[in-house]
């Protein structure tokens, strides 16, 4: 008898404790996924930012606003190829169709082409360029909205007062799968030519920089910056990436809680586990004394335990990753891409996390059987047979 066969046979031995400790197992490895998938989907569109974009907004905070001549400055910089602009508008929809949704004014002849990883049809881009109140709408922001290529729509902002009445001319498609396809655009010329734009007229929020060798993106960053540094307005130039992760710096409390709390739940796991081993070591202590008086060595005893606690974990982690795939991957992952695509324009467990928390699972399913095995395997022979109960 070797030590799978042995905890194969004997972890249903107690059907209805088993199955409760594989349940609870099973539920704690479906928070922890959940727990690692909100905080990835947060991360994810910093993660995988490209590698050639930089970002320079003002050296004081993102919120202040840079003179909209900078831009010519930095397409004159070497290495970079091609500069984009955009000011935040804090768009929201006087209907209340959605919570949150990005809207920004942009440059409308080369917003698209910097941010490639948005498809828009060369035609409606086209009409863009020709409609001054023209904006072009992510696809699931359009199916919020409920318009569609050619409506018209009111949209109001946090920042500039009033009503501001658009036309939808194009919709984009996402090309990359950590794309916003919950963003308003229009065009930043319709915006500075209104008198509600007050003091904030001529001024941009950030600019975008497409540069020809990646490699060089801390040198080219210095250069940008160096040439505002005697500007009444300096600047701070980043790398996409790290562009995308000031954004988060707000939630980085909530994200750190998230992550205590996903270990919170394995050691609570492990806890569960080291439970269920100990009372079936305590039952089972006369015939580990048996099968030590028939020549089972101190080290089977010991692998016999903690083989069966492995199983158990096993098994509970496989049944909360397929959980967690269906749903997940296939419910709640799909629902918050379609419902809260400006937050999460990703939501789906990857198949590294799935497999991490199955074996985290049978790892703290051995650690939680350790202490129990040590002591089942050192007592005495006489001891474990004289013990029954």
């Amino acid at each position: 008898m070797n030590i799978a066969t042995y905890a194969r046979r004997n972890m249903f031995r107690r059907k209805g404790r088993t199955i409760l400790t594989i349940i609870a197992v099973a539920v704690a490895v479906l928070i922890f996924c959940l727990i690692r998938t909100a905080v990835g989907a947060w991360s994810i569109a910093a993660d995988e930012a490209a590698r050639d974009r930089l970002a320079t907004r003002h050296k004081v905070s993102i919120v202040m606003q840079l003179p909209k001549r900078y831009i010519e400055d930095v397409r004159a910089i070497k290495g970079v190829q091609s500069a984009t602009w955009a000011t935040w508008f804090g768009a929201k929809d006087p209907k209340e169709r959605t919570p949150f949704f990005a809207g920004f004014a942009a440059d409308h002849e080369t917003w698209f082409t910097v941010l490639d990883e948005m498809k828009v049809d060369p035609a409606q881009l086209a009409e863009w360029k020709a409609t001054p109140n023209g904006a072009i709408l992510g696809d699931v922001l359009a199916r919020t909205l409920q318009v569609k290529v050619g409506d018209r729509i009111v949209i109001n902002s946090d920042i500039y007062p009033g009503d501001w009445e658009f036309k939808v001319v194009g919709i984009y498609m996402p090309l990359r799968r950590t794309a916003d396809r919950n963003s308003f655009v229009f065009r930043w010329d319709f915006l500075n030519n209104d008198p509600r734009v007050g003091p904030s007229k001529d001024q941009i929020g950030w600019v975008l920089s497409r540069i020809s060798d990646p490699d060089r993106s801390a040198d080219i960053s210095r250069l940008i910056d160096k040439t505002f540094d005697e500007k009444d307005d300096q600047t701070l130039t980043q790398s996409e990436r790290a562009f995308n992760l000031s954004f988060l710096g707000a939630f980085s409390a909530v994200l750190g809680a998230f992550d205590i709390i996903s270990l919170a739940i394995l050691l609570i796991m492990t806890l569960i586990l080291a439970n269920t081993i100990a009372m079936s070591v305590r039952e089972r202590t006369h015939e580990y004394g048996v099968l030590r008086a028939i020549g089972f060595s101190p080290g089977y005893i010991f692998g016999f335990i903690v083989g069966e606690a492995m199983l158990v974990a096993l098994v509970g982690g496989i049944v909360g990753a397929l959980i967690t795939f269906l749903l997940i991957n296939n419910g709640i992952g799909p629902a918050m891409e379609e419902n809260m695509a400006g937050l999460f324009p990703y939501f789906r467990t990857p198949g590294a996390t799935l497999g991490l928390a199955m074996v985290v699972a049978t790892i703290l399913g051995a650690l939680s059987a350790v202490i129990p095995a040590i002591l089942a395997s050192r007592r005495r022979v006489v001891d474990a047979l004289r013990r029954l109960d």
